[in-house]
C-alpha cells in the first residue's frame, strides 16, 4: 500500500476580506451559524442583524429586545434564532418572518450568553443572576424547565454539547454539567471568567479570563494542558475561540488585535490588527480557515491567504 500524504499544515485567517458596517452602535457579539455561510450580529441599538459575511450583505433586521442584544445564536436547521440581552429576557426568532416566536422572562439580571441544545428544542441562558435557565422552545411554559444556580457570580459563557453544559462564572470556575451521567464537575481558575468552549474533538475546554490569560483544560481530569498569554484581557468580557482544526487557540483582545497560538506548542502564531478599540466578539468557521471579528461598529471577515474572492459565490 502506498503511504497516505501527510495532511496539509493548517492555514489561518491572515487576511481581511470584508469589513461590514452594522450600523447597530457597538457590536456586542457576531456569531456564525450552523454551516457557517451566514452569521447574526447583536447591537447596543437593540438590534439584531443576520448576514451573508461572504458577500458583505444585510439580509434582515430582528427588533424586539428593550435594551442592547448582547448574544445570539442559530438553530442546527438555520430556521430560528434565539438572543438575549440587558432587558433580561430570552427572544426565539422565526428567521424568515423576523418575528419573535415567544419571550422569556425570568432572569433577575442582564442576559449575557444564549445557546440552543443540538436538536434546538431548549435554549439555555446565562445571566448575572448566577443562573443558567433552560427554556423549552416546544411548549408555552412561560417558566424554565430547569435552573442550574451552582455559580456563585454572574454566570459570562456558555456552550452545549450533544450531553453536556459548559459555563464560564466571574466567581473564577468554570463548570461542566454531564446530563448523561448526572454529574457537575468544576475547575477553578481564580479570575473571572470571561469565555469558555469547547474543542472540537470534545477532550478539552477553552477558557479565557480576565488576568489576560487562556488555559485549555482536560475535560476529564480538570488538568491544565496549556496557558497562553499575550494578549491584553482585564476589563471586558472578551470571546476566545479554537481554530476549525482544534490547531490554535484564538482570543479577543482590548488593545485592538485578535491573538491566535498553536495549541500544542504554544506559541504566537498570529497577531491580527483589527481596530483601535476593544475587539469584543470573535467566532471561527465551523469548517474553513475564517474569522468574524467585531470591534466597536464593525465586523470584519478574516480568511487564509490564498483565498481568491469570488462575487458570484456564496464564498466571496
Amino acid at each position: 500500500m502506498l503511504p497516505r500524504p501527510r495532511p496539509a499544515p493548517p492555514e489561518l485567517p491572515r487576511r481581511r476580506v470584508r469589513s461590514l458596517q452594522c450600523g447597530q452602535g457597538a457590536v456586542r457579539a457576531a456569531r456564525f451559524n450552523a454551516d457557517g455561510n451566514y452569521c447574526l450580529t447583536c447591537g447596543s441599538d437593540k438590534s439584531l442583524k443576520l448576514w451573508n459575511p461572504h458577500r458583505g450583505t444585510a439580509l434582515r433586521t430582528y427588533q424586539g429586545h428593550g435594551y442592547e442584544v448582547l448574544d445570539a445564536a442559530g438553530s442546527f436547521d438555520n430556521s430560528h434564532l434565539c438572543s438575549c440581552g440587558a432587558d433580561k429576557t430570552v427572544a426565539l426568532w422565526d428567521v424568515a418572518t423576523g418575528q419573535v416566536i415567544r419571550k422569556y422572562r425570568g432572569h433577575a439580571g442582564k442576559v449575557n450568553c444564549v445557546q440552543f441544545n443540538e436538536e434546538a428544542t431548549i435554549i439555555l441562558s446565562g445571566s448575572i443572576d448566577c443562573t443558567v435557565r433552560c427554556w423549552d422552545c416546544r411548549s408555552r411554559r412561560p417558566d424554565p424547565v430547569q435552573v442550574l444556580d451552582e455559580a456563585k457570580d454572574g454566570v459570562s459563557s456558555l456552550k452545549v454539547s450533544d450531553h453536556e453544559i459548559l459555563t464560564g462564572s466571574v466567581d473564577g470556575r468554570v463548570r461542566r454539567y454531564d446530563l448523561r451521567a448526572g454529574q457537575l464537575y468544576c475547575d477553578f481558575i481564580g479570575s473571572p471568567i470571561t469565555s469558555v468552549c469547547f474543542s472540537k474533538d470534545g477532550q478539552s475546554a477553552l477558557a479565557a479570563s480576565l488576568d489576560s490569560t487562556l488555559r485549555l483544560l482536560d475535560k476529564e481530569t480538570g488538568e491544565l494542558l496549556g496557558e497562553y498569554r499575550g494578549h491584553r484581557s482585564s476589563a471586558y468580557r472578551l470571546d476566545c475561540v479554537l481554530s476549525e482544526r482544534d490547531t490554535h487557540v484564538g482570543c479577543a483582545s482590548e488593545d485592538g488585535h485578535v491573538y491566535l497560538w498553536d495549541l500544542v506548542e504554544g506559541s504566537l502564531s498570529l497577531r491580527l490588527p483589527v481596530g483601535t478599540g476593544v475587539v469584543q466578539s470573535l467566532a471561527f468557521h465551523p469548517t474553513l480557515p475564517c474569522l468574524l471579528a467585531a470591534c466597536e461598529g464593525s465586523v470584519q471577515l478574516w480568511r487564509e491567504e490564498s483565498f481568491q474572492p469570488d462575487e458570484g459565490d456564496g464564498n466571496g
